[in-house]
């Protein structure tokens, strides 16, 4: 049998690592990722789908440590149905992407651009650069 996924997209928002109350704590990090899908709809819009993603133990202390917000990732894991029942006794089931491999997809240079972009974006909206001479 075969349970495999792969995705690449952006992250939603910055990963926090958290650790379960165990006896012995294991780390954690749930994040999201929005992927753009190859066409757009009838009114020219890209449709973005956002998926939940876990990643456990070291590859979560990986993710919270250098990735963040807007940062393109590739990643592979697997389809995880989880059950439960609610306050009120009704069953419940949600899916997650449970991280098996994940992996930088934008190189050092693209962030920085980005990074740059967004700094330069509130200059050019105050005129600062009217008076450079070239």
């Amino acid at each position: 049998m075969l349970n495999r996924i792969t995705l690449m997209g952006r992250l939603v928002k910055d990963p926090k690592l958290q650790h379960t109350q165990d006896s012995e704590p294991i780390a954690y990090v749930n994040f999201s990722l929005a992927v753009s899908r190859d066409y757009k709809d009838k009114n020219g819009n890209r449709i973005t789908d956002f998926f939940d993603i876990i990643a456990w133990r070291k590859k979560a202390e990986f993710v919270a440590k250098y990735f963040r917000k807007g940062q393109l990732v590739y990643l592979e894991g697997r389809l995880q149905r989880d059950i439960w029942y609610d306050k009120d006794n009704n069953k419940r089931v949600s899916y997650k992407i449970v991280t098996e491999n994940i992996h930088f997809t934008d190189n050092k240079k693209t962030q920085e651009t980005k990074q740059n972009d967004e700094s330069t974006d509130d200059l050019q909206s105050s005129n600062h650069f009217d008076d450079l001479p070239f």
